[in-house]
């Protein structure tokens, strides 16, 4: 596993493909690692150079205060390892917390991308806030052995949870063993800021990919919201939940595909 120094923390990542194969940013989901994008790296095809890594605090990247884990600074940890790596200009794929990462990067450092792609994410401030604030609670005082049941129905569609035990056991036992650290980045997740009118007049292509059984942000806040405040595209995908690439990583392959079809020369600067 290679780590690198970059925006004064360090990130663990992996590095797959051609170094001169066109680059592709995987950033993972809140409670998960680089690790949910195995299935969907594999189906992206040999030709392209994926990189997927872990954000400050989370996975085997180095731990970090609450203060330094808000989407602003994560965002510029992503700009950081695009450059550092010579990635620019990347296809970048976010998951739900990935996915706010993405938007950001596509509003504040166009130069950096090619596309983006949010999955199961969201531009706005957290409609659920009152909901998932004593939870979040929870975690920075225990961890998530004890929650790990409402964790994974927010994390997950009905479709997932009822048929992909192998896949649900293996999660389960990861975030049952996450510390009250994974607390102080769901804070900073649910705290957040909107970023809708940011996004007004971005010249990015962005996809945003709407889990149909998404139990955290349905329709329209995945999918139609953001196509909206981007001009980009939406569509939504049948039997999954919040972690759209982890559960059905076949289709959001497809959807890639074609995205990345469309797009092949680099961005403009």
């Amino acid at each position: 596993m290679p780590t690198i120094d970059v925006n004064g923390t360090t990130l663990a990542y992996d590095d797959r493909g051609p170094r001169d194969g066109v680059p592709v940013l995987l950033s993972h989901s809140l409670f998960f690692d680089r690790r949910m994008f195995t299935a969907l790296a594999e189906r992206l095809g040999e030709d392209l150079r994926v990189v997927a890594y872990d954000h400050r605090g989370q996975g085997e990247s180095a731990p970090a205060p609450l203060e330094e884990l808000s989407m602003d600074v994560l965002t510029e940890d992503a700009a950081a390892l695009i450059r550092a790596l010579g990635l620019a200009p990347a296809h970048v794929v976010g998951n739900s917390m990935g996915g706010f990462v993405a938007l950001r990067l596509a509003a504040r450092h166009p130069d950096l991308v090619r596309t983006v792609t949010a999955l199961g994410s969201s531009a706005e401030e957290e409609h659920q806030l009152a909901a998932f604030a004593p939870l979040v609670e929870h975690l920075q005082a225990h961890g998530a052995a004890d929650v790990v049941d409402t964790v994974l129905h927010i994390m997950f569609g009905d479709t997932t949870l009822a048929g992909e035990p192998e896949l649900c056991a293996h999660w389960r036992e990861v975030i049952a063993g996450l510390p009250p650290a994974i607390g102080d980045a769901a804070h900073q997740v649910i705290h957040r800021e909107r970023i809708v009118e940011e996004l007004a007049g971005t010249t990015v292509p962005v996809l945003a990919v709407a889990g149909a059984e998404d139990h955290a942000y349905p329709q329209p806040i995945s999918g139609r919201t953001i196509a909206q405040a981007t001009g980009g595209r939406e569509v939504t995908v049948a039997g999954a939940g919040h972690s759209v690439a982890l559960e059905q990583p076949d289709e959001v392959a497809g959807h890639l595909a074609r995205l990345f079809a469309e797009h092949l020369a680099p961005a403009a600067t």
